[in-house]
């Protein structure tokens, strides 16, 4: 004979309504949040949800609403990247904040290769999340194609030619510009850069900035792209700097990650920091915190960011039109032992 107690049925509405002596519709309408109840039919219907034990069915409540109470957060860069990097963490903590006080839930999609586009574009089109926030994205990114043609609100961080939806971000030109013109106030002669991902906004206004700084003084050959702002980028980009123009005195590497790769390369070549080499990154992550000496860099909010792009969402949410005019976030240099 089984002693197993039976699954004990699950309170409804009806039962709660039973309990508080009013109708069902009285308490969806408390359920909902919605007004035009009496307080004190309020009160006994709250009495009576704790009375009986009711939990709302929130996957049924938002199937009738059309809503998911979901956004998501889409992060198009390799996956180890999405792991090194401690911007894109900066950015989704600060995201989630802001949504969760919201009481919205954040779904994390990952796009690192022509199949991930193509699974995530059919998850936006399944209707799963009510909005997203887009980071990385390309110029003409096919995944950027397909949340402007869903029409889903939405918003970047950064800003890629030709977008049309909300977005917020920074002025990567000007930050870029301001660090090398400190750099070049040190007294260094031939200053380069490793350029990094210049199939986005951000890196090609960085060099952009780079180039601006230096006005007469640029050249071309003291210029290394390197794919990605990642560590292993910045080794790369040095090493390859160094073997074309080893009397390099400054650097300027378009994050803090690669900067600390280029830290590296230079000590492998013997070079030492600050003395021989100058050398600035962007973006004050735990990346400039980690080198030795310290790193001078650009400070950009990355919780911050997250935080305006989820508010841009919301409001979307709420009914107001997208700011595709942008919102800007202040930068500062951080001026440490590097330079």
């Amino acid at each position: 004979m089984s002693t197993q107690s039976p699954r004990r049925k699950r309170a409804t509405v009806h039962d709660v309504a039973i309990e508080a002596g009013v109708s069902r519709g009285t308490v969806s309408r408390v359920v909902n949040g919605e007004r035009y109840v009496s307080d004190e039919a309020r009160a006994a219907i709250e009495a009576a949800i704790v009375k009986v034990g009711y939990v709302p069915n929130t996957a049924a409540r938002n199937l009738v609403m059309q809503r998911t109470q979901a956004v998501a957060f889409i992060v198009h860069e390799p996956g180890p990247l999405f792991v090194e990097d401690p911007n894109i963490g900066e950015i989704l903590l600060g995201a989630n904040a802001t949504l969760s006080a919201a009481d919205y839930q954040m779904t994390i999609l990952v796009v690192d290769s022509e199949r991930d586009t193509e699974r995530v574009a059919r998850f936006l089109r399944g209707g799963f999340v009510d909005g997203l926030i887009m980071v990385s994205a390309r110029t003409d990114d096919p995944i950027t194609r397909v949340i402007e043609q869903l029409e889903l609100p939405a918003a970047f961080v950064g800003h890629p030619p030709g977008l049309t939806a909300a977005w917020v971000g920074i002025d990567n030109r000007g930050s870029a510009r301001a660090v090398t013109e400190r750099l070049v106030a040190t007294g260094r002669r031939h200053i380069g850069m490793i350029a990094a991902a210049l199939d986005r906004d951000s890196g090609v206004d960085r060099l952009q900035g780079f180039t601006d700084a230096l006005g007469d003084r640029f050249r071309s050959d003291l210029v290394e792209s390197v794919p990605l702002y990642s560590y292993s980028a910045g080794v790369d980009g040095m090493r390859a700097l160094l073997a074309r123009r080893p009397e390099i005195d400054g650097v300027f590497a378009a994050s803090d990650a690669v900067a600390a790769g280029a830290i590296e390369a230079l000590r492998e070549a013997g070079r030492s920091i600050p003395d021989d080499v100058g050398v600035v990154g962007f973006d004050d992550s735990a990346w400039a915190r980690r080198t030795h000496p310290g790193l001078s860099t650009v400070r950009q909010p990355a919780a911050g960011l997250g935080r305006a792009a989820a508010e841009s969402v919301l409001a979307q949410l709420g009914g107001e039109q997208p700011l595709v005019d942008g919102i800007m976030v202040e930068t500062a240099i951080v001026w440490r032992e590097s330079a």
